[in-house]
């Protein structure tokens, strides 16, 4: 609906006289990526010559130093002239959004294919908003704004969505500064109802522009905010005002806004604060494993764990780490019981304790996930014939009471809490679920981004911070109970599995179980601790 308007160029004699002495070559080299800019398909050299009146000659050598620098770019077949990739790596630098634009790609699609309008990403640049990415909608007749364009904030969803996330200082002196000009009847124009529309917006969530920057035409918006809480951006969606009325804007409010919320969680902030280095972390002298998992702490700060693939459970105490007894089956998971351990496999559950093993009751099917919770409760997961898992809670006699069904796997289960909260990873979506007993709903902490690696087991510390294991991610993270990533421990292997907490000497411990089986040997070289118990301080 919105279109961009043509870029207009001051006459060669109006730029002569605005250009100081040596700066006329450099004003003709602006105009050219200007005019190749607003040319979605291209100039050629004649075109640009046209429309700039500029000698051809004259353009000949711009345009090559231009392409020599890489801010242009000539297609061969079309013998046309377009933007060079510089410009768009120069772009990336200035807003430093890469990361903005990657984690909001898919969300954007999703809104679009929810709603079947356009959806668009924008971030602030100075006191107005500018266009990052768009997914355009279903519809013939849509909006379809360009990319790069910039808008007033006053009157866009985008605009008046970052303006509601700042912080008062912040709001109030780019408000003070705003020239309210009205673009259409409906444009806010006072400023006293701009900032009650603001506080509106920031105790709702999300913004709406209701016809306020082109008649007809009717967006949606929340703002984005990474994982110090910094208003990053904004998305929003577009379309016509008979399609988009006020009753569907405000059903699909907080669909835009709980959409930015995870585009947020996959943000890592513009300053991390606690990023620790590999000297923090130390290897467990011991046979390396083909991959462990499920750490186990007792009380005493004994530490059982698992080979899964050369079936064996493990323990490390005051003698070292070593073999405590091999299994039959892969092992899926290791529980405390009062007087030992309960070994989950493929094949079922024993009960070890002083060396002897016993069956415990389990339920049939394929185990995913166990975990203890309060009052020694067992949570299981078990895979579902039709994908997805189930989660619940484990009877005496070996029954499984369903409390909740997710459509993908989950890795590992934990829980923290008075509300007895069962806290689950899903690699496939790099989801960190929240299930609270009593309660049907499934919520979605946070998101880890697939570049960033898969998730693997769960541990709280004692102020409830949630750490986890990155395998392929060369570290183990710790996000907020807000869904906030605050804190990144490198380590010296790839593939981080599993995570627990012990104390040691007086002092709290990191216990991370790592794996050797999926790393390629080229990468061993480098990563010669795959397989080994690692400890970091905390």
């Amino acid at each position: 609906m919105a279109t961009r308007s043509a870029a207009t160029y001051a006459p060669k004699s109006t730029r002569s006289a605005q250009s100081g002495d040596g700066t006329g070559a450099l004003e003709k080299a602006l105009d050219v990526l200007d005019a190749v800019g607003s040319s979605p398909r291209g100039l050629s050299q004649s075109e640009v010559a046209e429309r700039l009146d500029l000698p051809r000659t004259t353009v000949y050598r711009l345009l090559a130093t231009l392409i020599n620098r890489g801010l242009l770019r000539r297609d061969p077949l079309r013998k046309v002239y377009c933007l060079g990739f510089r410009c768009f790596e120069m772009a990336k630098q200035a807003y430093a959004m890469p990361d903005l634009v990657a984690a909001a790609a898919a969300e954007l699609r999703a809104l679009r294919d929810l709603t079947g309008e356009t959806t668009y990403l924008a971030t602030l640049d100075g006191r107005e908003v500018i266009s990052l990415e768009r997914c355009d909608g279903a519809h013939s007749q849509r909006s379809s704004a360009a990319l790069g364009e910039r808008k007033p904030l006053h009157c866009t969803s985008q605009g008046k969505a970052i303006l509601s996330a700042m912080s008062d200082e912040a709001r109030d002196a780019i408000v003070r500064e705003l020239t309210l000009k009205p673009l259409t009847p409906l444009t806010i124009t006072d400023r006293r109802r701009l900032h009650a529309e603001l506080r509106i917006t920031r105790a709702r969530g999300y913004s709406i522009d209701d016809e306020e920057i082109v008649l007809g035409v009717r967006c949606v918006g929340a703002p984005v905010k990474d994982s110090a809480g910094e208003v990053r951006g904004a998305i929003s969606v577009a379309g016509p005002a008979w399609r988009l009325t006020r009753e569907r804007l405000e059903l699909l409010g907080p669909e835009v806004a709980e959409a930015a919320r995870r585009i947020g969680a996959q943000l890592s902030s513009t300053a991390p604060a606690n990023n620790d280095s590999e000297s923090t972390v130390r290897a467990i002298l011991g046979p390396w494993a083909f991959h462990g998992a499920h750490p186990v702490v007792a009380s005493d700060g004994t530490v059982y764990w698992a080979d899964t693939l050369a079936p064996a459970v493990r323990v490390l105490d005051a003698q070292g780490d070593r073999e405590l007894f091999g299994a039959n089956a892969p092992i899926v998971a290791l529980l405390r019981a009062e007087h030992g351990l309960i070994v989950v496999s493929e094949q079922g559950a024993i009960e070890w304790r002083s060396g002897q093993s016993t069956p415990h009751p389990w339920p049939e099917g394929m185990t995913l996930a166990a975990c203890t919770g309060a009052d020694r409760v067992i949570w299981v997961a078990v895979g579902l014939p039709e994908a997805g898992a189930a989660i619940g809670q484990l009877h005496p006699d070996g029954r499984l009471k369903i409390f909740w069904r997710i459509g993908e796997p989950v890795a590992a289960l934990s829980c923290w809490g008075e509300d007895g909260s069962v806290f689950a990873t899903a690699p496939q979506s790099g989801a960190i679920l929240v299930m609270t007993p009593g309660q049907s709903g499934v919520k979605r902490l946070a998101t880890v981004p697939r570049g960033s690696g898969r998730l693997g087991g769960l541990a709280f510390d004692d102020q409830g911070g949630i750490w986890t294991a990155l395998c392929d991610g060369w570290s183990v993270v710790r996000f907020t109970l807000e869904g906030q990533l605050d804190r990144v421990i490198g380590l010296p292997v790839p593939c981080a599995t599993d995570v627990a907490f012990r104390k040691h000497a007086g002092l709290r411990e990191l216990v991370v179980t790592t794996q050797r089986q999926s790393v390629p040997i080229d990468t061993l070289s480098t990563a010669p601790l795959s397989g080994r118990l690692l400890v970091a301080r905390i």
